[in-house]
């Protein structure tokens, strides 16, 4: 039956029942829902990959040129802030010799980030110069240039790292920075007692209960043999202070940690090859007769800093830290402690050492960016 234009149109007045009017709402409701809060659940989206996406907010503290790990464990730092994982605010040196910072400086300069800024400890330990600091800094090409070109030169004036560490903390958002100690006490246990300054009107402590989220200490021995550790007891006075009186949590990685993974000889000779001199490989060479596998004492200190949520180490129950006269560690139990000790399973000893190779030897983005001889 064919119906007439009429008919049509009162067919399908007939049809705009209750029913149907109703789904029509509701489509129209739909689409106009759909217009309204897809831009809010994309702006919330966009809000929540950001926030998540914001790299972690790094102080490193190092005593480099007693021991070469120290130079893995900062090259690890920079594959971090390539891969967006951390920003490297500042570095503090605890060893009292100046080419121990010029040689955290073109650390820096070859992985492109020579404008860091670098404290240097006043009237620390161990100013001897170290088996390859001087060596590494002063080695030069064939045509007589800087091999290893740096941002300061060797008379620049270096800031006090109390100093230096107070300045960075006051410029940062509260409870973002993560302090990594690899080496002395000194310099922290010296923020911690430092007076207001023009950078801040807080002491030392209250700076740091404010801007610090933790530290992760590379310090203590708490195995059977309860040896000393050689971070803790070269400057016992000042592990006495931090380990009392440090206000937010901090997580030791003890020596027998990093004497259960050894860093392997033949990553050192063919992972860093992707150019001709690094840094990391003459420090290697020049520290002890080559090749050797050496322990990885600072590197799982700033691995648990950084990805402290990927299940590389089994983290202890809360306890405290103290450190006696001889500068012995030992661990007392304590429920509402602010210390944890770091450690880890055979299962997780294969996987945290495969993963400290492949991001300490992560070539540079941009090697020798902004290098100044």
């Amino acid at each position: 039956m064919v119906l007439s234009s009429s008919e049509q149109s009162a067919h399908k007045r007939g049809n705009a029942t209750p029913e149907n009017l109703s789904r029509r709402g509701r489509r129209t409701m739909m689409r106009a829902m759909k217009k309204f809060l897809l831009p809010l659940l994309g702006l919330a989206l966009g809000l929540a990959v950001t926030a998540q996406a914001e790299p972690l907010r790094v102080i490193f503290d190092t005593d480099v040129g007693n021991d070469v790990d120290d130079a893995l464990a900062l090259a690890m730092l920079h594959a971090f802030q390539s891969r967006g994982e951390c920003q490297l605010l500042a570095v503090t040196v605890t060893k009292d010799n100046p080419y121990a910072v010029m040689f955290a400086d073109l650390v820096n300069t070859f992985y492109g980030r020579g404008e860091i800024p670098i404290g240097r400890v006043k009237n620390g330990k161990t100013p001897e110069p170290g088996k390859f600091l001087q060596a590494v800094v002063e080695a030069r090409d064939e045509r007589g240039a800087l091999l290893y070109p740096r941002h300061l030169a060797a008379e620049a004036v270096v800031p006090e790292a109390v100093a230096l560490l107070r300045k960075t903390l006051a410029a940062q958002p509260d409870g973002s920075v993560v302090l990594i100690q690899v080496g002395f006490f000194s310099n922290f246990a010296r923020l911690l007692a430092s007076p207001p300054d023009e950078f801040s009107p807080l002491a030392g402590r209250e700076l740091i209960a404010r801007k610090v989220k933790l530290l992760s200490a590379m310090a203590g021995r708490f195995d059977d043999k309860k040896g000393r550790e050689y971070n803790v007891y070269i400057d016992t006075p000042a592990a006495q202070q931090l380990c009392r009186d440090w206000p937010t949590p901090v997580y030791f990685s003890p020596w027998e940690l990093g004497d259960s993974m050894k860093f392997p000889a033949v990553s050192i000779e063919r992972d860093f090859s992707y150019v001709a001199h690094h840094p990391v490989t003459d420090a290697y060479r020049h520290y002890m007769k080559f090749p050797y596998d050496r322990q990885t004492w600072d590197l799982t200190s700033v691995l648990f800093a950084v990805r402290q949520d990927r299940g590389y180490f089994t983290v202890s129950e809360p306890c405290r830290v103290t450190v006696d006269e001889k500068g012995k560690t030992a661990l007392n139990a304590d429920p509402q402690g602010k210390h944890y000790i770091l450690s880890v399973t055979p299962e997780q000893r294969a996987r945290t050492l495969e993963a400290l190779i492949a991001l300490s030897s992560q070539p540079p983005d941009h090697p020798q960016k902004g290098a100044a001889q």
